[in-house]
């Protein structure tokens, strides 16, 4: 008997979308999905759990270890919950490559699932925006993709104010560690170092930075040297750039970092962007720019990263393709423009889907049921959005209480006057009220709706 009354709850790190959080949830993906398709990608989706492999490969130990893993009783496939995207776009694109335009252009709003600590904005199950172009190896493409995140930023209510889209490029890390004389076998530990920085103790990170050989002290003033000149128009041409050059054993990746940030600055962009070679992104299938973007109180985790990731696609069997792409979460998305009060009301995000009901009819009195009956069927049949009341009250000031909590535009009053073919239409944003015929009630409010 105590099973019988266990009470359950969500499993830790998922939500339940009620009506309201999810009318906030389509109103984010709309945002996503209309930018998106403004700057010429197309949507796509995948299977929400892949073969194990397809994430083993390549992806890195971080990810591989959040993985949600199963095997089906019956057989010895081992199989995994989707954690990200990219690995799923790259299987899809190896598919049909030949048949696919140059570039490709894609985008996908799909859940994901990672196997870890629920903490403020990360949660277990999350909803993410991922935008990749396929087939483009000129940093433009890069640029292209950063500028259709800052649209959707600015369509979302923020500022360059409130947000850093901060650049960085993974050739340029690892010709800085040649620089500063860190053997190649152990650029990974460094890299992941530089990507764990600040999510470790500062002892326990020396301590392991001097086992492989590896200064932060070093690293970051190389990083001051580099970030200091990068967006200079001459760059490429300063004693500096050529110094480094060499010293980095022409590892420095100048064109694509810097041509990235110049078509950046010239879409009018800058104040938007930044130099930040500290960021690596922990995801190992990275080979070039990356960039994270991070709201400038500093408060939040990043609100969306991403990079080039050319050589992806061959791993699948796929001819040699650059890519490069990002991805945004809604976890701290939504945080953000709580915490910020950009998110819209209820009623604000019902009449930006048109889900606002028209009409919201009332029965006064038991006799007129049967005729708001008809009426409701009659006005749908119109192709209006029509509520009615399940209360048995006849309180009329009561059920006009509910009509505004849904947000309706119109009342309708079936009552004493439908002895003259008549009802009381009342217009809940004005509060006028008219005795209008009962046959006029559609047009009338068609007509308000345009």
């Amino acid at each position: 008997m105590a099973d019988m009354t266990h009470k359950f709850q969500a499993p830790k790190g998922t939500r339940d979308f009620y009506p309201a959080e999810m009318a906030v949830r389509r109103y984010i993906e709309s945002v996503w999905r209309e930018v998106s398709i403004n700057h010429g990608f197309e949507e796509i989706d995948g299977p929400t759990f892949e073969h194990l492999e397809l994430y083993t490969r390549k992806s890195g130990e971080e990810i591989v270890s959040q993985l949600f893993s199963f095997r089906r009783a019956d057989g010895d496939t081992d199989y995994a919950l989707r954690p990200e995207f990219t690995p799923t776009l790259a299987r899809m694109y190896s598919a049909r490559a030949g048949q696919l335009p140059k570039p490709t252009k894609w985008f996908c709003i799909p859940s994901f699932f990672r196997a870890e600590r629920p903490q403020r904005g990360r949660l277990r199950e999350f909803f993410q925006w991922n935008i990749d172009v396929l087939g483009d190896d000129s940093p433009r493409a890069d640029a292209e993709v950063i500028a259709c995140v800052i649209d959707v930023l600015k369509r979302f209510g923020l500022a360059a104010s409130n947000v850093r889209v901060a650049l960085g490029s993974r050739p340029v890390i690892i010709g800085i560690l040649l620089a500063i004389g860190v053997d190649e076998q152990h650029h990974s530990m460094a890299l992941e170092l530089l990507d764990r920085r600040d999510r470790i103790e500062s002892n326990k990170a020396e301590r392991i930075a001097k086992s492989i050989g590896f200064s932060f002290a070093e690293f970051d003033d190389y990083v001051s040297t580099v970030s200091s000149v990068a967006f200079e128009s001459d760059a490429r041409n300063s004693p500096i750039w050529r110094k480094l050059q060499t010293q980095m054993r022409g590892a420095l990746d100048v064109n694509s970092i810097l041509l990235t940030g110049w078509s950046l600055l010239e879409r009018g962009l800058g104040d938007w962007v930044s130099l930040d070679l500290s960021i690596v992104r922990g995801l190992a299938y990275y080979t070039g720019t990356v960039f994270e973007v991070h709201e400038t109180t500093g408060k939040e985790r990043a609100i969306a990263g991403g990079g080039r990731y050319d050589g992806l696609v061959e791993l699948f069997g796929g001819p040699s393709t650059p890519a490069v792409g990002v991805a945004m979460g809604d976890v701290v998305l939504r945080l953000m423009l709580e915490d910020r009060g950009l998110l819209p009301s209820e009623t604000e995000i019902a009449q930006h889907f048109g889900t606002q009901p028209d009409v919201f009819v009332i029965s006064a009195n038991e006799d007129t049921d049967s005729h708001a009956t008809k009426l409701i069927s009659e006005l749908r049949t119109a192709g209006l959005h029509v509520r009615q009341s399940y209360k048995s009250t006849r309180n009329v000031g009561k059920l006009l209480g509910d009509a505004n909590k849904c947000s309706a535009r119109f009342a309708v009053i079936v009552g004493d006057e439908l002895q003259n073919g008549n009802v009381q239409l009342k217009n809940l944003e004005t509060q006028d009220q008219d005795t209008v015929a009962l046959n006029d009630v559609a047009q009338l409010v068609r007509s308000a709706k345009r």
